[in-house]
This record gives C-alpha cells, sequence and structure tokens, in this order.
C-alpha cells in the first residue's frame, strides 16, 4: 500500500470537495424553512417517503405523525453539545424539535404544529441535523 502525504490547502480543498457533494447528494440541506398555515396540508405518504430517502435514519411514525431519531453518545457532555448544534439549526430554521434528553442519548422529535403532521420543514431539519452529526 502507497500512502501519499498531502499538505493543509490539499486537505482543505478535499474538504470542501467532500461538503459540496453531500450538499448536491441531499437537496434539503440548501433549503430553508417556511412558515406554514393552518390551512395548508402535511405531506402525503408518499411525499414523505420520498423525503425519507435523503433522512434515511428518521423513522415516520404514521399514528403519531413525527419524524423522530435517536442519538447515542458515550457520555453527557457529548450529549449537550449535540443538543446545542441541534438548538442552532433549529434557531436558524425556525423550526424546533421536541427533545427528549438523557445522560448518553437525544431523542428527537419533529412535526410541524400548524398542519399537524410532517412538513418539508421536519425533513429540511432532520438533514440539517444529520450534517452536524
Amino acid at each position: 500500500m502507497v500512502l501519499h502525504t498531502i499538505n493543509s490547502n490539499q486537505l482543505d480543498y478535499y474538504l470542501k470537495l467532500i461538503l459540496i457533494t453531500e450538499n448536491t447528494m441531499n437537496p434539503l440541506i440548501n433549503k430553508q424553512c417556511r412558515e406554514y398555515s393552518k390551512d395548508e396540508s402535511p405531506l402525503n405518504l408518499t411525499e414523505i417517503e420520498d423525503n425519507r430517502k435523503h433522512t434515511p435514519e428518521w423513522q415516520f411514525c404514521a399514528t403519531e405523525n413525527t419524524l423522530t431519531q435517536t442519538f447515542h453518545f458515550d457520555n453527557y457532555h457529548q450529549t449537550i453539545e449535540f443538543v446545542n448544534k441541534l438548538a442552532e439549526v433549529s434557531h436558524q430554521q425556525d423550526h424546533h424539535a421536541e427533545l427528549i434528553v438523557t445522560y448518553n442519548r437525544c431523542k428527537v422529535t419533529f412535526c410541524t404544529h400548524s398542519v399537524g403532521g410532517i412538513t418539508e420543514n421536519d425533513f429540511i431539519c432532520a438533514a440539517k441535523i444529520d450534517q452536524q452529526v
């Protein structure tokens, strides 16, 4: 096996290329949440399944109309660090999840309450959170 040494400029280039590739692969990353009125409808099952292709780790619960994922960590410090990153995403998108935080886990649940179900906002935030982890 041949190992190649790269300098910091090359490393920066490769890291930017990886980030661009990830953003291109998941179109939700480049979207912004919007406000929904109570007169709008949530996504239908086909639309939910189409969006889940971009957020496969997230589970849709049809009985509760929620999108959920539980994240696991080694310790409380890592858990809270994650919660703070999640809070930044939620603040930037003005779309907030329900959180259940324990020593080494954080259960994140999204639902767009104004429409009583799942919207693209839930998937946008899920994708942005996945990018943080």
